[in-house]
């Protein structure tokens, strides 16, 4: 068995103690057990599950495992603190806020001989995996990922949390169902884009570059641009990026009052035209469920070299295409 400690009980953190309390059975989550959380608040008890400190955590023998559920930008100090240690980390995506401090941690990963999992269950939605069989064997023209969010409301929870828990703000995460007939919604308070603490939106949004990636193959950023108007408390970050075959591709990540939540495709290919996402019936394992097992099969050996590989070498790109992403705009 790995005991495992969450830090951070926000929404995330909340949500991977309930899954590894209860596991699909079968699955190999079921050789996670949770030893306690940390939290900068003092909760004593979630679940059943006890607080404890980062000290405890770090030179407990029996927690093998920590899962990083924090705001993003201490993401970075989480990771390389129980890496240190010589744990296997789960992070939320985004793992740093810059491309260099990515691949220090996975070096040191490598080199403690631990597993460095960043979550991404963006790709495991069943609307992704549709729109993934549409676009595969077409010749991509030119095309467009448009986000847009506001940032009208705080977080609310929906049938997810008992109304007593108290939550981190987590202005950046998605809204989505877990598979299990709740649904998560999380936007940020008024007063800008995003809150500090959630990075410039090439990283909190990396989610949506992560899905250009996994279509289209490696990219190159050509251009970028950022747009901010606190009159209209609105944002718009633009990116210009190529595919391989120098197709040109557009990411926009675009944040106001009363902006509804939702990406816009127009994929313009050889035979035809996506301006939709397909529509997919909901999956029957939570999308945290989904990523909680993917995680486990590495830690118990059941993902092969090659697979760990290709996703280290997805993660970083993707990374380094958002510092060059953030590199332009700030120019």
């Amino acid at each position: 068995m790995f005991g495992a400690v969450v830090v951070g009980i926000g929404t995330v953190g909340w949500v991977r103690i309930r899954d590894m309390l209860a596991p699909l059975p079968g699955s190999p989550a079921e050789k996670l057990t949770v030893r306690g959380f940390i939290s900068r608040r003092s909760l004593h008890s979630q679940q059943g599950v006890n607080e404890i400190s980062v000290e405890e955590a770090v030179n407990t023998g029996d927690i093998h495992v920590a899962f990083i559920c924090t705001e993003n930008v201490s993401h970075e100090d989480n990771v390389r603190t129980f890496l240190q240690a010589g744990k296997h980390v789960c992070v939320e995506y985004p793992m740093t806020m810059n491309y260099k401090a990515a691949v220090e941690l996975w070096d040191l990963a490598q080199e403690k001989g631990v597993i460095l999992h960043e979550e991404h269950i963006e790709l495991l939605t069943e609307d992704y995996k549709q729109l993934k069989k549409e676009v595969e064997g077409k010749i991509l023209q030119e095309g467009t990922l448009h986000f847009t969010g506001s940032v009208q409301h705080q977080l609310a929870i929906h049938k997810c949390l008992p109304s007593t828990i108290l939550l981190f703000p987590h202005p950046n995460r998605r809204v989505f169902s877990d598979g299990s007939g709740r649904s998560i919604t999380g936007n940020p308070a008024p007063g800008g884009a995003l809150k500090p603490g959630f990075g410039f939106p090439a990283f909190s949004g990396i989610a949506r570059l992560t899905w250009l990636v996994e279509l289209f193959g490696e990219l190159s950023v050509t251009a970028a641009t950022m747009e901010e108007d606190s009159a209209t408390n609105s944002s718009k970050m633009t990116a210009k990026l190529l595919t391989a075959d120098n197709k040109p591709l557009t990411w926009i990540e675009e944040r106001g009052l009363g902006l509804p939540r939702t990406k816009n495709i127009n994929f313009h290919f050889d035979s035809c035209t996506l301006t939709q996402i397909p529509a997919a019936p909901r999956g029957a394992v939570g999308l945290f469920m989904q990523d909680l097992i993917h995680f486990s099969a590495k830690l118990v050996g059941q993902a092969s070299p090659e697979e760990l590989q290709r996703e280290k070498i997805r993660i970083l790109h993707c990374l380094e295409l958002a510092d060059r992403i953030q590199q332009l705009c700030q120019r």
